[in-house]
């Protein structure tokens, strides 16, 4: 069953499902495998579904390197939406991403060079990401670490999803 918005544009009515809405920002969906190294991508507890922590690759993509020194900011943003995307990946290896309500949380982890501060920027790629998807706002920690085989980023997210 997939959920559906709808949007009313010059007396049109028009609807999208999450995965339209990723097929028209360059994504093209595939749900995440369940299981890996002996974890699992994301859990589920009553209508909230947690992600594992995603990493900055995809493919043949794979942005690492410290930020701040082998990173730049604009790079690590656009990592930041990649692990965004992933993350919606690992949710639909529980449930079907359309019936995701609302993203409730978004932590953000940046494995960041001495001097860099300025994690939020980094992780106002997924943030932004997000908004793009969902009407509603979420909450949202964006940190400065180091993070193992020197991945640039790694997000993980709690959904709500739809009864």
């Amino acid at each position: 069953m997939l959920f559906y918005s709808f949007v009313i544009i010059k007396g049109v009515v028009m609807t999208t499902c999450l995965t339209e809405k990723l097929k028209e920002l360059g994504y093209d969906y595939e749900p995440a495998g369940l299981k890996v190294h002996g974890f699992h991508q994301a859990v589920r507890t009553g209508n909230l579904i947690f992600t594992s922590g995603q990493v900055s690759a995809l493919g043949d993509v794979k942005f690492q390197g410290k930020v701040g020194q082998e990173v730049d900011l604009e790079t690590a943003y656009k990592a930041a939406e990649l692990c965004a995307y992933r993350c919606l990946q690992a949710v639909g290896a529980i449930d079907d991403v359309n019936k995701i309500k609302r993203v409730v949380k978004v932590l953000g982890m940046v494995n960041v060079a001495e001097g860099f501060h300025n994690t939020s920027g980094v992780i106002n790629g997924a943030t932004d990401f997000f908004n793009k998807l969902f009407d509603d706002n979420h909450a949202r920690s964006a940190v400065g670490m180091v993070i193992p085989n020197d991945w640039a980023v790694e997000v993980e997210i709690v959904v709500e999803m739809e009864d």
